[in-house]
């Protein structure tokens, strides 16, 4: 199983696969994928301001019927509490979307360098 990062879930919408790198094709295409509840809250926030053209229940719908995509359920208060020792980053949704990858100690895909740098099971 392999979290993935809201960049992510956008360009496997879009089709957009050669923006991933061989081992991260490789990880999409042979893992169980799943996703932070933030990421569809950060992706309606990219919709809202026109940085992307679908809704974020479009995209995400299409995907879990598409690749079997799964959107976490673990404890909200757990990843509060994780997301608050992440200091090393102030963005809200990495914040999140990362605690709720390290909750479960699962790794996360995702391009991010400073995520990369880290994150100790982000993968690229």
């Amino acid at each position: 199983m392999i979290y993935l990062d809201t960049h992510v879930v956008v360009w496997i919408y879009q089709k957009e696969r050669d923006r991933f790198s061989r081992k991260g094709q490789e990880l999409i295409e042979t893992e169980d994928l799943i996703v932070s509840p933030f990421v569809e809250l950060e992706i309606e926030y990219l919709f809202e301001i026109e940085k992307i053209r679908d809704r974020s229940t479009v995209i995400l719908d299409y995907l879990r019927k598409q690749i079997a995509l799964k959107i976490s359920e673990v404890s909200f208060s757990e990843v509060i509490k994780k997301a608050g020792t992440l200091k090393w980053t102030r963005d809200p949704f990495d914040r999140i979307i990362i605690a709720n990858a390290a909750v479960q100690d699962i790794p996360l895909l995702t391009k991010d360098r400073k995520i990369l740098t880290h994150y100790p099971k982000a993968l690229w």
